[in-house]
């Protein structure tokens, strides 16, 4: 017997769809019943699984699929109808029957539990922090001599072998320096002994200066402060660069630098297969061995060894299947299953 709650969802889908066949008649179209009739079978038949599987609400599933079924065509809702797996009544409506992306399957995804993917971190703005040993990558009493009043000094940051040229370590500075083009920096600047009150201000080589102070310094200052530059990522050896008011000297050790993230692959592997024989006639279920420690399971494969032998669910690691052969035949159930890697 069906549930109430499935017979609700089909009434709630079938009248408006019913009211718009009786619009159509009234403006002299042939009314579109078959299409109620077939949203019917389609709650029907699957308002348990989204029930059982996805612990969904069955009326806010059918809800949320009516402006789909309403949209698709008849040719689509009739594959759909037919279709002997959730995943393919699916695809024949979100795929055949509506365009993706669009509001009604947003909707729809969601209602039947389906994760819309999003995602993860943006190459311009979502910096990865890789923090190195402090290194100094430059000192004016060394090399360059001070910045004059209202002048600049330009500092190369990145893919630099060795410091030393202005007046910084004779090193890469712990990978700094053999990073590649990075987005920004983490400094620690020192401002020795300026002539007269005033500041720096650190900002991207080539960029417009901007009104901020790096460093706020007295004459005969060392003073210090902690700062996050942005560099400058085009072709020029120079990333940065540094603003002075009063002539002074500057110090400038790097903490750490931020880079954009680079894309990467998800490590998966597949389990071990669970076979059972089903005999001719019969249905069956078969459980995927679980995923390793650390991995998360993406995907129920599920393979039949018979063309016979169609499946009627695949969620979970779980494979259920209808041996329709004169023969008994393999079910056999994996799962693959990915992680991020290092986690």
């Amino acid at each position: 017997m069906k549930s109430p709650n499935l017979l609700a969802a089909c009434l709630a889908l079938a009248l408006p769809l019913v009211a718009m066949s009786q619009d159509a008649l009234a403006a002299g179209r042939q009314p579109n019943s078959e299409r109620a009739e077939l949203v019917r079978r389609i709650v029907l038949k699957w308002g348990g699984h989204v029930q059982e599987a996805y612990k969904a609400d069955v009326r806010r599933w059918a809800d949320g699929m009516g402006s789909v079924f309403a949209k698709s065509s008849i040719e689509a809702l009739r594959r759909a109808a037919d279709a002997k797996t959730f995943d393919r009544m699916n695809d024949e409506l979100l795929v055949s029957g509506g365009k993706p992306g669009s509001p009604s399957l947003q909707a729809a995804s969601a209602a039947s539990g389906t994760r819309i993917a999003k995602v993860l971190g943006d190459a311009a703005s979502d910096l990865v922090y890789v923090p190195v040993t402090p290194c100094r990558i430059l000192d004016t009493r060394v090399a360059g001599g001070a910045i004059p009043a209202n002048g600049t000094r330009d500092v190369d940051v990145t893919a630099v072998s060795n410091y030393s040229f202005q007046g910084g370590d004779a090193s890469n500075c712990g990978g700094a320096g053999a990073a590649g083009s990075f987005a920004a920096v983490a400094v620690n600047f020192t401002v020795v002994t300026p002539s007269i009150a005033g500041y720096i201000t650190a900002y991207p080589y080539g960029a417009t200066r901007p009104l901020a102070a790096t460093v706020n310094y007295s004459a005969g200052d060392i003073r210090g402060n902690f700062a996050i530059v942005q560099l400058d990522q085009g072709s020029a050896a120079p990333e940065m660069t540094i603003y002075s008011y009063a002539q002074t000297h500057v110090v400038a050790d790097i903490v750490g630098y931020y880079i954009n993230p680079a894309a990467t692959a998800l490590q998966c592997q597949d389990t071990a297969n669970t076979i059972t024989s089903v005999a001719a006639g019969n249905t069956a279920n078969v459980t995927a061995p679980a995923c390793p420690t650390g991995y998360t399971m993406t995907a129920t494969n599920c393979e039949a060894g018979s063309w016979q032998m169609p499946f009627v669910f695949q969620h979970g690691g779980t494979c259920s299947a209808q041996n329709n052969g004169a023969a008994a035949a393999e079910l056999r159930a994996s799962r693959t299953c990915c992680r991020v890697p290092g986690r």
